[in-house]
């Protein structure tokens, strides 16, 4: 049953909150956070980084709506009380609206970063949506994540003053990573998913494999961004190495409820380490 009748329309001030809740916040501030370190690290000044930031937000938005406005009747039938277009707080349509505004707006303040940089940035919320409409159905579902996250870095250095590609240390790291993450964000849901006929790579591959593959891509992730750069390892990317190894195994690999998320903001986690690696590198990060 649902907390709201079908439809009902909440006041604003309460609808604000509720779509918030409805946009995936954990990994849309958490990528616009880990993106934006990195436009401040690789040189892209105050008034740049605050442009990434944007652009970034309004794309994450776009994409975290777009999922729960496509998911709302799939969602209802898993009995998920987190989604609020499946509880009934908010009709479907209002958070497709949202899904649209947000990506109208993450057109011109991509292109802020400049063309090759905003083009490089709208592909990726592109990879997104293909993943939310389309790709999520199939055996192709993580190529949307490693395309997207793999591609990061280059709207951070293809908007530098003198715009080049990202090493290509960091474009594998970020793909990997995406990876990783698209099979613990499956993990929870996996059941649920194959009963709503949701056949992409996770499910197919079943929760088992799933709980060794994720960690093993996510340090496979680390183990290229300590290795690829240029120069020795010094101690202190080994010790964040060393942390984001535990991280991932203790978050994934462990026994856990089925339905929990830490094994997703363990994910986070990793991530978040994988960014301070590359803050360390942030000036190998565009090639020369």
């Amino acid at each position: 049953m649902s907390l709201h009748a079908p439809g009902a329309r909440l006041p604003t001030t309460r609808r604000v909150p509720v779509l918030l809740r409805s946009c995936h916040p954990e990994p849309a501030f958490a990528v616009t956070v880990f993106v934006t370190a990195l436009a401040v690290a690789a040189g892209r000044g105050a008034a740049g980084s605050a442009a990434v930031a944007a652009a970034v937000l309004a794309g994450q938005l776009s994409v975290g709506w777009c999922n729960d406005a496509v998911d709302a009747r799939r969602d209802t039938a898993s009995g998920r009380r987190d989604k609020p277009a499946a509880t009934g707080e908010l009709p479907p349509r209002t958070v497709a609206v949202a899904a649209w505004t947000a990506l109208g707006l993450c057109v011109p303040l991509s292109l802020l970063s400049g063309a090759a940089a905003g083009t490089a940035h709208l592909g990726m919320v592109a990879m997104g949506w293909a993943y939310n409409l389309l790709l999520k159905h199939t055996v192709l579902s993580p190529l949307p994540y490693a395309v997207a996250f793999g591609s990061l870095p280059a709207f951070v250095t293809l908007g530098l003053p003198s715009p080049s590609w990202p090493a290509w240390w960091a474009m594998a790291a970020g793909a990997l990573l995406g990876v990783g993450a698209h099979l613990v964000n499956a993990l929870p849901d996996i059941e649920d998913d194959l009963a709503t006929g949701v056949r992409g790579l996770p499910q197919r591959l079943g929760r088992g494999p799933c709980r060794w593959l994720a960690p093993f891509t996510m340090l496979t992730a680390l183990g290229v961004l300590v290795t690829g750069p240029p120069g020795a390892v010094d101690a202190v990317s080994g010790a964040l190495a060393l942390i984001a190894a535990t991280v991932a195994v203790a978050g994934t690999a462990a026994p856990s409820d089925i339905r929990s998320r830490w094994p997703f903001r363990a994910a986070i986690a990793v991530a978040g380490i994988a960014v301070a690696e590359l803050l360390l590198r942030g000036s190998d990060m565009a090639m020369r």
